[in-house]
């Protein structure tokens, strides 16, 4: 019996590939969904850490469906609280792509499109949000947690061999060094630059403008509206009727759903060779500790991703 229910979910398993699944007749919509943290590399789930959204993924689901004739238009639901500066830009140049290929993109907000939620939603061509949706925080952010104090309580003595004086920049081993904290905060100024640049180009306004909403916080999707970061208020239901309408599609238009995960994928959870680490110590993100506690405050006690050491 246990065998016979494992073949039965393994052949569920196989629905929702990033071939699309229709939900219905007629000219369709791409429905693509960004959740969870956003990471460089490959999509994962892990039932304690919960939904990653891999760029090349994305990338490659926008892309089929601007070779998919029967997509008219492409919706994309955006329900994360941000993650890796790198992964989103690959998304944002992605939807820019779209738009070359003269296919509308609508994005629709769900409960957080923060950080780099926002960054992959900047470029379209109309983002909705509803009214308590959770938007903006503009920024990056670089964290050194100096553990020397409690390695010391506990006896941990650390030795570095290093090729050169800043290789070990960023260990939890000691505080900053004042050239360490020159160099990474050169760094934070020119993501920041660039983010601030993409939201600029993506929503037509003057850099002074983003500018002046760009110093971190959060804002409602009413906020949002007011200040000109997204378009309309409303949800999936509204986002929809407004691709279809910009794509021509007469009718109800359906939607054809990409990357849809599979049954098997969310019952036993992906293989953490396919997740990489996003909240890392000394890495580079476009949210980390901001993200976690917009997540936490919409979801008490929800599971966040683990703190391992960023990749060279």
């Amino acid at each position: 019996m246990v065998g016979i229910l494992l073949l039965l979910v393994a052949i569920v398993g196989t629905v929702g590939g990033v071939k699309g699944v229709e939900t219905g007749g007629g000219q369709g919509v791409a429905l693509i969904r960004i959740e969870g943290v956003i990471v460089a590399g490959k999509s994962g789930f892990s039932m304690f850490g919960g939904d990653v959204t891999g760029s090349d993924d994305i990338v490659d689901q926008i892309d089929q469906a601007i070779g998919d004739k029967s997509a008219k238009a492409i919706l994309l639901r955006v329900n994360s609280p941000g993650g890796s500066a790198a992964g989103s830009q690959e998304i944002y140049g992605a939807i820019n792509r779209a738009k070359k290929a003269r296919k509308a993109v609508v994005v629709s907000m769900a409960d957080v499109a923060a950080s780099g939620g926002y960054y992959v939603s900047c470029p379209a061509d109309v983002i909705f949000a509803d009214p308590a949706t959770m938007t903006g925080s503009i920024g990056v952010i670089m964290m050194h947690e100096n553990m020397a104090g409690l390695m010391s309580k506990i006896g941990v003595q650390t030795e570095t061999i290093k090729s050169g004086k800043l290789k070990d920049m960023g260990q939890p081993t000691g505080p900053l060094s004042d050239e360490a904290r020159q160099v990474m905060t050169a760094m934070i100024n020119q993501v920041f630059a660039q983010f601030v640049q993409a939201v600029a180009e993506g929503r037509k306004m003057d850099r002074a403008e983003v500018l002046a909403l760009a110093d971190g916080r959060v804002y409602t999707g009413e906020q949002a509206k007011q200040n000109g970061l997204i378009d309309e208020l409303g949800g999936m239901h509204e986002a929809l009727a407004e691709a279809g309408k910009r794509a021509g599609i007469t009718g109800t238009p359906t939607t054809k759903e990409y990357g849809a995960p599979s049954w098997l994928k969310r019952l036993f959870g992906s293989s953490g060779t396919q997740q990489r680490a996003v909240t890392a110590i000394g890495g580079l993100l476009y949210d980390d500790i901001a993200a976690r506690l917009v997540r936490g405050a919409l979801e008490p006690g929800a599971a966040t991703a683990p703190r391992t050491q960023g990749d060279m």
